[in-house]
């Protein structure tokens, strides 16, 4: 048996909820590890299947795994029932269907010791299996690995969830002060915005460090918790409560369906646009829900109003931030990105 230190270096929150098909696979990349000094909290989340039975097992010949049992209560109890029992003063998430590769633990902690200005660091992840992807979650993959800094992981961090929770660690001190909280959108990218919108910084080890299962199991494929619309209320309920939150009217740059959908949550939230900047000829001009459609070359006499941009893809996103540094414009000061 693997006895465990009084006080590992890492915790590691494992919240397991009719997961026996995929539970022991985790657990094995988690022994295999190159950082040796951890304890793992296995909370069984009610489960109907053998998932209980194996991680006892996996306890009884590992000391290092704990196992916790409460009766079916969802993602967030577990999340909150398993933080509560870390002893440690690292805090490392993992998913009962996903796989680490070997240096996750050393990597991760390793950076957090040469940067104490970071609360906490993600890594880039390879999903699985290929054959079944969809180009969203390609594009997503592909997106998660452009992120290399806490720099693009804030600047970006209205775009899409910046880092993957499975493939977090944390200070303790900064998941215990922030914990866990029931909304009806996903609770790790409710977490990582309040973690960014007080201040600190999140980082990121750009290489793979997780294989990310995206099965048909998943809480991001079976709840609508985890649907685009439950996202994009997420994404306005911050951009009201912080870019936003001096401002009773701002500049939308887009119309399309992402731009669209964005307005409306905000609109939900007390914000109307008094702008929409758009480059399609066939709009400029016109009124969209009593909003009038401007160039950007308007934007000179506009710029006292912050401003959205909420366009699809990396290329015209990058087209908009090069056209708006030549007007001046500072990214996080003057406008954010929010797709």
């Amino acid at each position: 048996m693997v006895a465990i230190a009084s006080m590992p270096k890492i915790s590691v929150l494992l919240p397991a909820y009719n997961a026996a098909a995929t539970l022991q696979a985790a657990l094995r990349s988690l022994q295999r590890q190159s950082e040796p000094d951890w304890e793992c909290l296995v909370v069984d989340d009610g489960s109907s299947d053998a998932t209980l039975a194996i991680a006892s097992a996996c306890a009884e010949r590992d000391a290092r795994i704990r196992v916790i049992r409460q009766q079916h209560s969802g993602i967030v109890a577990a999340l909150e029932r398993g933080r509560r029992s870390c002893r440690a003063p690292l805090i490392a998430r993992m998913d009962a269907d996903d796989l680490m590769q070997r240096r996750r633990l050393e990597l991760q902690t390793a950076l957090l010791a040469r940067a104490p200005q970071l609360a906490g660091v993600g890594g880039h992840v390879r999903i699985f299996p290929r054959k079944s992807m969809s180009d969203g979650m390609r594009a997503y993959e592909s997106w998660l690995g452009s992120l290399r800094s806490p720099d693009d992981v804030r600047r970006d961090r209205f775009i899409e969830c910046p880092l993957v929770h499975p493939a977090l660690m944390m200070r303790a001190e900064v998941l215990h002060a922030f914990g866990y909280r029931e909304r009806p959108w996903p609770e790790d990218y409710d977490l990582l915005l309040r973690v960014l919108e007080s201040g600190l910084a999140l980082g990121v080890v750009p290489q793979r460090l997780l294989h990310w299962r995206d099965g048909h199991q998943r809480l991001s494929r079976s709840s609508p918790r985890y649907g685009l619309p439950a996202f994009i209320a997420c994404k306005a309920e911050f951009l009201s409560q912080g870019f936003l939150a001096h401002a009773p009217r701002y500049l939308l740059w887009g119309y399309g369906d992402t731009a669209k959908a964005l307005a409306q949550a905000l609109e939900r939230c007390g914000k109307e646009p008094s702008a929409i900047i758009e480059l399609h000829p066939g709009r400029l001009g016109q009124l969209i829900r009593g909003v009038r459609v401007v160039p950007p070359q308007a934007l000179s006499r506009l710029r006292g109003e912050p401003l959205v941009v909420s366009v699809a893809g990396a290329g015209p996103r990058a087209e908009i931030r090069a056209a708006l540094a030549g007007f001046g414009f500072r990214e996080l000061e003057h406008y954010v990105c929010a797709a």
